[in-house]
């Protein structure tokens, strides 16, 4: 990706910037100005008939006359509901890379048969997604103000006026709940839950994470530090906030955790570091933002990062700071941030 500076944040912009979000929506230089869209997917093949409602997030009882068969929703919310067997018809949010692959937000969904309403932060066709004929839009939260995340803040009542919304929350609060939203949300839309697919992946998260509390209770003194890169800056997130790195603390993970003095500028998810003082915090692992808008660890050159006793020793492993909210696309967050823990040598 061209590298681009994150300047001027408003709150939006900054919970964009890393922590629980890393650089996604700060760096939106980063991507198309012009979404792209495909075909559009078959509606939910197994939602249920007569009418339908869903009591959200914000709190919000959504109801329509029937059960929602053109659904819109964030990239990732889709790639969700597609594991439990709910498709959409159109997407907004990363979608698709610049060679036109799937986006890590897009999980498992063919994304040629998707009509794409927006691919980057801002993007949002209001004439595409009118006619799509939606019938909910769903996406979801990372403030405790109900603001739907990748909804442009400038149009987002004209979007509201074509369809009903619903948000689920994915802020202050540990993983399990929102997955346990989401679930109820495919259910009510059709999914069948005690499909034995289903049941099975709930017990594998379940297993993960028992796995992630031991290796953690073994290996008290490993240190794993949460990062996000770009060209200019070095994001070390503080726990607070993101739904992940909350759920790892509970299970006893030891996490680097900035001050509060150098989270406030953010609102309390994140410090920037200077890549010359990306040695500020001692680690014996480093977990890093996987999504495209960021800078992989593989393509970092800084010479200070490179010195880093974690990168040296091999122990850095990515995280998934949007996670696809599925209990299949959840579990192996926690076993690789498990093994990494059990496998780690003390170099910090």
């Amino acid at each position: 990706m061209p590298n681009a500076r994150a300047t001027h944040l408003t709150r939006r912009g900054i919970l964009a910037a890393g922590g629980a979000i890393g650089l996604g929506a700060a760096l939106a230089a980063c991507g198309d100005d012009d979404a792209k869209s495909g075909g559009s997917a078959d509606a939910s093949k197994s939602a249920a008939a007569g009418p339908w409602s869903f009591e959200d997030d914000r709190g919000t009882k959504v109801r329509t006359d029937r059960a929602p068969a053109s659904i819109v929703a964030f990239t990732g919310v889709a790639a969700a509901l597609h594991d439990y067997g709910i498709e959409v018809k159109g997407v907004f949010g990363p979608t698709t890379t610049k060679d036109g692959k799937a986006d890590v937000q897009a999980g498992d969904m063919d994304v040629s048969k998707l009509t794409v309403i927006g691919n980057a932060w801002g993007q949002f066709n209001i004439e595409k997604y009118a006619s799509l004929a939606p019938d909910v839009l769903i996406s979801t939260m990372f403030d405790d103000a109900g603001t739907l995340w990748y909804v442009p803040e400038e149009s987002k009542d004209k979007i509201a006026k074509l369809a009903p919304s619903v948000g689920i929350s994915v802020f202050d609060r540990q993983l399990p709940k929102p997955l346990e939203r989401m679930l109820a949300l495919a259910e009510s839309l059709g999914a069948d839950v005690r499909a034995a697919k289903i049941v099975e992946a709930k017990e594998n998260f379940e297993k993960a994470a028992e796995r992630l509390r031991k290796a953690a209770k073994a290996r008290p003194e490993i240190k794993v530090l949460v990062g996000s890169a770009s060209q200019d800056i070095f994001y070390v997130s503080g726990s607070n906030f993101s739904i992940d790195l909350e759920y790892y603390k509970a299970l006893g993970v030891n996490l680097v955790e900035p001050s509060a003095k150098a989270l406030k500028a953010s609102g309390g998810w994140f410090e920037n570091l200077s890549w010359e003082n990306v040695d500020k915090y001692p680690a014996d692992v480093i977990i890093m933002d996987d999504r495209t808008a960021t800078i992989q660890p593989a393509d970092i050159t800084e010479s200070t990062w490179k010195k880093l006793p974690a990168v040296k020793a091999g122990q850095v492993v990515a995280r998934t700071p949007e996670p696809i909210l599925s209990y299949d696309k959840c579990t192996p967050m926690l076993n690789n941030l498990a093994e990494a823990i059990e496998k780690a040598k003390k170099v910090a």
